[in-house]
C-alpha cells in the first residue's frame, strides 16, 4: 500500500505570501521524480517553476490555472511507494526510471534547490475511457472515487481542498481523468479565458510569441477570423445586447507594480527636472568604440550601457540621490554601492531587473549584464533576487518613440533618470544652426533627500557627459 503525501506551496523567499498558478506541468496519474518541476507559478516578483520534493504518482491537484494560493496551501498529493506495481495495474508498465520516484522526499522544497540528480522521464498512468457518467466505484479500502463526466479536465477531477488524502495508489487507474492531447503553448490565464468566452480551441491557434507562445493578439485575430463573412465579403457581426466588460485582476506582476507605484506617490514628495542634450558626440563615440572592438570582441556597446555608466559616475559625485528614506526613524540612509535598476517591458508587464555593483563595472560589463537580464526577463526566468535591491533606476522610454516623461520613483529609491528617444533636431552648435542628435533627459527625485540644486547638478553632469563623452575620462 502506498503512502499519500501532501505537497504545499513553499515559501518562495523575498517576503512573498502568495502565488498564482500559471500552468500545471503534471496531471493526475502522472509519475513524477524527486525535485521534478510540477507547476509554474507567478509571484509579485517573477515566474518560477516549483519542484516537488516527493517521487511517486500524482493523485490530486489543488487549484486551477489562474487561481491564487497562499504560501502553505496544498498544491498536490503524491502517492509514494510501489510505482511499478501501480503502473502495471494501469496497463502502462515501464522498465526503468522508478528509482528517483521510490527514493522519497529530497527535503528541498524551495525554488532553486534540489538534489542535483537528473529528473527521470515523466511516466503517465493512463486511465481507461469513461462513459458519459461513470458510477462511483468502491475500493477495497472503502474509499469511493468521484463520478467523472466525459471531457472533465484534470483540475475539475482533482481532490478538493479539505477532503481526505488517504488515497491508495491503486485508485490511479480508476480516477477516470480525460486529458487533453498534449500541452498548449499558453502562459496567461487571461488568454485562456478569452478563448473560452469565444468558444475557441487553443490547439487550433498558431502562436506568434517566443517559441510559439500564444499571445492575446493571436486569440483576438482568431476571433475576428471566425466572424461570418457576408455575400459581399464583409464580416457580419451581431452587436451584444449589453456592452461587455472585462475585469482584469490586479495581481502577480501587474498587481505588484500597481502597489509599488501607488505607495511611491503616497509617500514620496517627488519633483522632476529635465533638460535637452545634444547626443551627437555620444553616438559618434559609441560607433567608434564598436568599430574599434571588431566582431571578435563580443557584443556591441549599447546606448543604454553608456547611459548607465554615466549614471554611476554622476552618483559618485552626487551620492544624495543614491539613498533611501527611513520614515519611521526620520533618517536618510545613504548607500555606498550602486545597484542600478533598468526598466524592461515584457509580455508579462513592466519589470525592473537590477545590475549589481554597477559602480564597479565599465560600460562593456554593464552592457553584458543588461543583455543577460533582459533575455531572462523576456523568458520569464528572472528570480526575485534579480528584481529587488536596486538603489537607482534608469528608464529608457525612448524605445517606445517617446520624447519625454515624468517617471514615478521606484520605491524605496530616491531618484529615477528617464531618457527619451534620440532623434535629429535643429540645434545651435558652435554658433550656427545645425541638425544634431538630441535627447531629452528627465530626473525625478525625492525632495526629502536633496534640494533642486543637487538634482540640477546631477542632471547637468549627465547632460555634459552625453554632449561631451570625454568628460567621463576623469572618472575612468
Amino acid at each position: 500500500m502506498a503512502q499519500v503525501l501532501e505537497f504545499k506551496l513553499p515559501d518562495l523567499g523575498e517576503g512573498l505570501t502568495e502565488a498564482e498558478i500559471v500552468r500545471w506541468l503534471v496531471e493526475v496519474g502522472d509519475v513524477v521524480a524527486v525535485d521534478q518541476p510540477v507547476v509554474e507559478v507567478e509571484t509579485a516578483k517573477a515566474m518560477v517553476e516549483v519542484p516537488c520534493p516527493y517521487g511517486g504518482v500524482v493523485t490530486a491537484r489543488y487549484g486551477e490555472e489562474g487561481a491564487e494560493l497562499p504560501v502553505g496551501a496544498p498544491l498536490l498529493t503524491v502517492a509514494v511507494g510501489s510505482v511499478e506495481r501501480t503502473t502495471e495495474r494501469a496497463g502502462s508498465v515501464t522498465s526503468s526510471g522508478g528509482g528517483a520516484a521510490e527514493s522519497g522526499a529530497s527535503g528541498n522544497v524551495l525554488v532553486g534547490y534540489g538534489t542535483g540528480a537528473p529528473a527521470a522521464r515523466r511516466r503517465r498512468v493512463r486511465p481507461a475511457p469513461v462513459s458519459a457518467v461513470s458510477p462511483a466505484p468502491a475500493t477495497a479500502a472503502g474509499i469511493v472515487a468521484p463520478a467523472t463526466r466525459t471531457g472533465a479536465s484534470a483540475a475539475e477531477t482533482s481532490t478538493a481542498p479539505g477532503t481526505t488524502t488517504a488515497v491508495a495508489m491503486d485508485l490511479a487507474p480508476v480516477l477516470g481523468v480525460v486529458r487533453p492531447q498534449g500541452p498548449v503553448a499558453v502562459i496567461s490565464p487571461l488568454v485562456r479565458k478569452l478563448a473560452r468566452q469565444h468558444g475557441l480551441d487553443l490547439r487550433q491557434i498558431v502562436g506568434t510569441g517566443r517559441d510559439g507562445l500564444i499571445l492575446r493578439t493571436d486569440v483576438e485575430s482568431a476571433i475576428k477570423a471566425a466572424e461570418v463573412p457576408a455575400a459581399g465579403g464583409q464580416p457580419v457581426t451581431v452587436p451584444d445586447a449589453e456592452p461587455s466588460v472585462e475585469r482584469i485582476p490586479l495581481r502577480g506582476v501587474r498587481g505588484a507594480v500597481a502597489d509599488k507605484l501607488s505607495r511611491s506617490r503616497r509617500e514620496i514628495p517627488e519633483a522632476t527636472c529635465w533638460v535637452d542634450a545634444d547626443a551627437t558626440e555620444l553616438m559618434a563615440a559609441r560607433a567608434a568604440m564598436n568599430a574599434a572592438g571588431g566582431s571578435a570582441a563580443g557584443p556591441k556597446v549599447s546606448v543604454l550601457a553608456l547611459l548607465a555608466r554615466i549614471c554611476t559616475a554622476a552618483l559618485a559625485r552626487f551620492p544624495e540621490l543614491n539613498s533611501t528614506v527611513d520614515a519611521d526613524a526620520r533618517e536618510i540612509v545613504r548607500l555606498s554601492g550602486v545597484h542600478l535598476g533598468f526598466a524592461a517591458q515584457t509580455e508579462r508587464g513592466l519589470v525592473v531587473p537590477v545590475v549589481r555593483d554597477a559602480h564597479t563595472r565599465n560600460a562593456e560589463s554593464i552592457g553584458a549584464e543588461i543583455a543577460r537580464l533582459t533575455g531572462a526577463a523576456r523568458d520569464g526566468k528572472l528570480t526575485p533576487a534579480q528584481l529587488t535591491g536596486g538603489t537607482f533606476t534608469l528608464n529608457n522610454y525612448g524605445v517606445f518613440g517617446v520624447d519625454g516623461s515624468t517617471p514615478i520613483i521606484n520605491h524605496p529609491e530616491a531618484a529615477m533618470l528617464g531618457v527619451g528617444r534620440i532623434m535629429p533636431k535643429p540645434w545651435v552648435h558652435e554658433g550656427e544652426l545645425a541638425v544634431r542628435q538630441v535627447v531629452q533627459l528627465s530626473l525625478t527625485f525625492d525632495h526629502r533627500v536633496c534640494d533642486g540644486g543637487t538634482a540640477g547638478g546631477f542632471l547637468r553632469y549627465v547632460a555634459d557627459c552625453v554632449e561631451q563623452p570625454a568628460v567621463l575620462l576623469r572618472t575612468l
